[in-house]
């Protein structure tokens, strides 16, 4: 291998670096006209710039990967017969130039012999610059080419990450994005574990010194297991025979230990024509990303970077059990096992029930995500138009920008259904009201005096009338709780405002109640608070 290049900064870069260009598409510009007429007619010479000088020894002044652009004004008139251009080749070879292009016209006519000669002998790509062709025509192509180069690399980076994300959302998300990786790059990506065996891997198989040094290299960005404490060496101290003086213990000369240097997070490596990278995953403990390519581009570490990241968030749920937990807790649900038997593998304590809607559009399954997130949850359940998330009650949930949230009262797994039916009501009531985020009343009131049993028959009996049509008592509910607003209860329903007032006299129909008085209205409130 030829030597390993770790890089403990962050592993997802903003973007791609802008790729160099090949010096056969700088030859294949016809405004041009360059012609090559010495060196090596490499396909793979690329430059990264070009840059024009006529200093006889130009290499205090080059980076590395320049077309170097020169007239000859430096060439003394008896340079053909001595080491002139050896040795200024030479110091060009040397700097890291990848190429050199020679006008013609005005001091030379023609590329000196001696020029040609040279530059075969040191294999460096000399260009003919004709008399029509400007120099800065030459570099505005460069810089063109490289535009161009890095438009497409966007666009491929850009459409990588979206078919990972599409990925990472299958039913079988972690070889779904170690597939799409592999294909993106052309190679092979492999996903280890804590313990360094190959977990999964997809893509063209590569030799197998080949795996072998990349599970080497992997190595390089997995934490070490730190040693057990171990007692300071030193000479044994025997047993004390009897009583003596005390004396002043010498203080030991230990040496102060170095700081602990910053872990890589990815690493690359090249084995023969195989281009090996890695990536720590998450605090980079446990799983690591391994990438075996035929060819490396300035776009695949992004691209190896976003597969990263959301092989992270995948793998970092197998890690901490909170997935396998929630998991569990489903599959007891579904074989019939109640919520209170259930609700200790999600936690302790009482929850809080949260609906949510977003202002502008429908929800989708990323924002759901973020919103659960935002509210300290994994626990989401997506609907069509409003997003629910089951709280631990010790976090207060807060306002969340374009979204409007209804919260329901902390409640154990038994008052789970009813706490559920509180945040829609609360989310209805923000929504009507144009309120972030409304909570679902939790103080006594006057209604808990009477004994829950009599309370909850004196209900029924009272809107027997309305039993067996809920958009008729949700109407009535909704309006009171409304203070008899037909607008804002139609917002809260999403339904028009004669579809509210016709429910309301069919109500007040059926009940044979007079919903103009407030007396009325208290008795009918507190009946539905206990429906």
């Amino acid at each position: 291998m030829e030597g390993t290049h770790t890089m403990p900064e962050t592993i997802a870069p903003a973007v791609p670096p802008t790729p160099p260009v090949t010096l056969q598409a700088l030859l294949a510009r016809d405004d041009l006209a360059l012609r090559q007429i010495a060196g090596p007619a490499d396909p793979g010479v690329v430059i990264h710039w070009a840059h024009t000088s006529e200093m006889a020894d130009p290499y205090p002044y080059l980076l590395g990967g320049e077309l170097l652009l020169t007239a000859g004004v430096h060439i003394p008139e008896a340079a053909g017969s001595g080491t002139y251009f050896d040795d200024y080749v030479s110091r060009i070879v040397a700097a890291g130039g990848a190429a050199l292009g020679f006008g013609v016209a005005p001091v030379h006519d023609t590329v000196p012999r001696a020029l040609v000669a040279a530059c075969d002998r040191y294999g460096l790509p000399l260009l003919e610059v004709p008399p029509h062709t400007t120099f800065s025509a030459v570099a505005r192509a460069v810089w063109q080419l490289m535009a161009q180069a890095r438009l497409a690399e966007l666009r491929r980076v850009t459409e990588a990450q979206q078919s990972l994300a599409a990925a990472a959302s299958r039913p079988d998300p972690v070889p779904s994005v170690l597939r799409q990786l592999a294909q993106r790059l052309g190679g092979r990506a492999v996903l280890y574990g804590p313990d360094g065996t190959q977990i999964a891997g997809a893509g063209r198989e590569t030799p197998q010194d080949a795996r072998r040094a990349l599970a080497e290299l992997a190595k390089v960005v997995r934490h070490p297991t730190a040693p057990p404490p171990t007692a300071p060496r030193g000479r044994p101290h025997p047993a004390p025979s009897a009583p003596s003086a005390p004396s002043t213990p010498k203080a030991p000369n230990t040496p102060k230990a170095p700081a602990p240097r910053p872990h890589p997070t990815s690493a690359t490596d090249t084995h023969g024509a195989t281009h090996l990278a890695v990536y720590a995953l998450g605090a980079g403990e446990g799983f690591v990303l391994g990438v075996a390519a035929p060819r490396r581009d300035p776009g695949d570490h992004t691209i190896a970077s976003v597969a990263a990241v959301l092989l992270a968030l995948l793998t970092g749920e197998h890690q901490s059990g909170a997935g396998a937990a929630r998991s569990s807790a489903l599959v007891r649900l579904l074989l019939g096992a109640p919520p209170e038997e259930v609700a200790p593998l999600l936690g302790t304590g009482q929850w809080l029930v949260v609906h949510a809607r977003p202002e502008a559009q429908a929800p989708d399954a990323v924002a759901a995500s973020a919103l659960g997130a935002a509210l300290g949850s994994p626990l989401v359940d997506l609907a069509r138009d409003v997003v629910r998330v089951l709280v631990p009650a010790d976090r207060e949930p807060g306002p969340q920008p374009g979204w409007t949230l209804g919260v329901s009262a902390a409640a154990g797994p038994r008052e789970w259904p009813a706490a559920d039916t509180q945040a829609a009501r609360a989310l209805a009531r923000a929504r009507a009201t144009r309120t972030p985020l409304v909570r679902h009343a939790a103080r006594p009131a006057l209604a808990d005096l009477v004994p829950r049993a009599d309370a909850e028959t004196h209900a029924r009996t009272l809107l027997a009338p309305l039993a067996g049509q809920a958009a008729l008592a949700d109407t009535l509910r909704t309006w009171l709780s409304l203070h008899g607003s037909w607008d804002r209860t139609a917002v809260a329903l999403d339904v028009h405002r004669n579809t509210v007032r016709q429910r309301i006299a069919r109500c007040a129909a059926l009940l044979a109640a007079d919903l103009d008085d407030p007396d009325v209205r208290m008795e009918l409130w507190f009946a539905l608070r206990r429906d």
